[in-house]
């Protein structure tokens, strides 16, 4: 029933035309600590700590176990030693609980980087990542956020095809424009 429910809102999303973007760039990045889980092992996330690792690459999906949020999960676990080599790290948000997060983070995301449960949805709302109409899913948003607590990019798009190869391009542009950042 769910994917139903998905398949519903996008097909909406796709006839109202072009998904708007989340937070412009330049923004300040809304900091936040939240339930989260890597290889199936709870912990508490906090984008204060990433980001004093370097760059953090934030993305919003609309549910977990899904086709599209699928795929988006295998191309980000894909590519997470390319992210590394740039020193930035990866996180998945959604609204999904923290059992099905567990199951998801092992099978999908290959425990290769973690996912946030935004169970009361108050990060979709900071980031004005909600899927418009079914505002308990988030929209499939990505983010740059840059060690300054900033945005320096933000990607919206219904198909998850694009959202690792624009948020790694933006990444490695602006880590040759920072090397020691």
């Amino acid at each position: 029933m769910r994917w139903v429910v998905c398949l519903i809102g996008f097909a909406g999303l796709a006839a109202a035309g072009a998904a708007r973007a989340g937070l412009p760039a330049g923004h300040v990045a809304p900091g936040f600590t939240a339930p989260a889980t890597l290889g199936g092992k709870e912990f508490s996330f906090s984008l204060s700590e990433a980001l004093k690792q370097g760059p953090v690459v934030l993305y919003f999906y609309p549910a977990a176990f899904t086709s599209g949020c699928t795929e988006e999960a295998h191309e980000f676990a894909s590519a997470i030693d390319r992210y590394k080599a740039l020193g930035a790290s990866v996180v998945g948000v959604s609204g999904d609980d923290i059992t099905t997060l567990d199951k998801f983070s092992v099978s999908e995301c290959q425990s290769k980087f973690p996912l946030v449960a935004d169970a009361d949805r108050k990060i979709m709302k900071a980031y004005d990542s909600v899927l418009v109409p079914l505002t308990s899913y988030a929209s499939r948003t990505s983010y740059v956020i840059t060690p300054d607590d900033r945005v320096l990019y933000s990607y919206t798009a219904l198909s998850p095809e694009q959202h690792v190869t624009n948020t790694y391009n933006v990444l490695a542009a602006w880590r040759a424009q920072h090397p020691t950042e």
